[in-house]
């Protein structure tokens, strides 16, 4: 996964979800649950990379920015609760694939 258009594709796969563009900004694409509402992944380029924020559990946070140096705490958002992949092609896609299904959940309405 390298592209905006790669994420955007990928995150549409899950049921029920939808890209939004709400800020006048539309660098950033945000990825929807159609039922709630809730964001579970904010797609942006940033430092010429695209970027990815991802909600994690608070066990697995922390492991993913240890395992990978393009893990790091979410740009503009709680870093307590999310973090952002940066698509710098130095994590292997199942394991950006697994954050994104994670968040998917982990913001599914209950």
């Amino acid at each position: 996964m390298k592209t905006r258009k790669d994420a955007i594709s990928f995150c549409l796969k899950f049921d029920n979800t939808y890209e939004d563009y709400p800020f006048r900004d539309k660098n950033w694409t945000l990825m929807r649950h159609k039922e709630n509402n809730k964001v579970f992944a904010w797609i942006f380029e940033k430092d010429e990379h695209i970027w990815i924020n991802v909600k994690c559990e608070s066990g697995l946070l922390d492991l993913w920015r240890q395992m990978y140096a393009s893990v790091v705490p979410a740009y503009h958002l709680n870093k307590d609760h999310w973090n952002s992949i940066i698509l710098d092609g130095t994590i292997p896609e199942e394991e950006i694939y697994k954050m994104i299904s994670d968040s998917y959940h982990l913001t599914k309405a209950k």
